[in-house]
């Protein structure tokens, strides 16, 4: 279900002009004069907000080891059972890719005056997208049951279709937002809208919901409780610059 937020006169950033062409001085502000190319330019924001349809998770394996190629061949051990769990559970190479992946040497902080054999560290970042919002927390229980050993992140997002469609419900509410400023500049100076001369977009922005801090160990495996994750909506926000015609009253 998609909703919209009407944003009142005073919560808008507002340009308003009217414009004489052919005067001496080019434009003037405040004039009643009747003219043919008179206009009121106004700037309005609208917002319309959607329930998501498709979800990225951040899931992190790591591994900690005596040398480099030990942590290595442990990462790319967790690698394949993971990616076995989750093609059981549905998921195909599309939905799977790697965000981070590296492999360095522990430092500690204040080194001691006794030499320990260095330790390695190890972190693959896997992005899981999926397009069943309601099963982002059966898939968070398969992974960890696979081996990951944090989820970093859940973001709900829009698929291309659902984003045009909450973007054409913020625009719709931004216009009518600009014409109810334009109706009340006309009304006190005296002129009547008759048209649009020009209509432009700006600051277009698409806000997913995101959850994280999630905390998860591999020793809750898929025996414990499901993992139930509620998303939010998404939030696409519009500001539209149009530039009413008008002529006296």
């Amino acid at each position: 279900m998609m909703r919209t937020q009407r944003h009142g006169l005073a919560a808008v950033a507002l340009a308003a002009c009217i414009l004489l062409a052919g005067c001496a001085g080019g434009a003037t502000t405040g004039g009643t004069a009747a003219g043919p190319d008179q206009s009121i330019e106004v700037t309005a924001d609208g917002e319309a907000s959607g329930a998501p349809d498709r979800a990225t998770l951040l899931v992190a394996v790591e591994s900690t080891g005596p040398d480099a190629r030990a942590v290595r061949d442990d990462l790319a051990a967790s690698d394949d059972a993971l990616r076995a769990a989750l093609f059981d559970w549905g998921l195909t190479e599309d939905d799977i890719r790697t965000e981070r992946y590296d492999v360095r040497q522990q430092r500690e902080p204040q080194p001691t005056t006794e030499r320990d054999d260095p330790q390695y560290v190890g972190t693959h970042v896997y992005a899981l997208e999926l397009d069943a919002v309601d099963a982002v927390g059966d898939v968070i229980d398969v992974a960890i049951g696979a081996g990951a050993d944090r989820v970093e992140r859940v973001q709900f997002g829009l698929t291309a279709e659902r984003e045009a469609a909450v973007r054409e419900q913020a625009l719709t509410d931004a216009m009518d937002g600009a014409r109810g400023q334009a109706n009340v500049l006309a009304s006190n100076a005296n002129l009547t809208i008759t048209g649009v001369h020009t209509v432009s977009t700006t600051n277009v922005r698409t806000i997913p919901y995101r959850s994280t801090g999630f905390e998860a160990e591999a020793a809750g495996g898929a025996s414990g409780p499901a993992t139930g994750v509620e998303p939010g909506d998404v939030d696409v926000s519009v500001t539209v610059r149009v530039v009413f015609a008008v002529e006296s009253s």
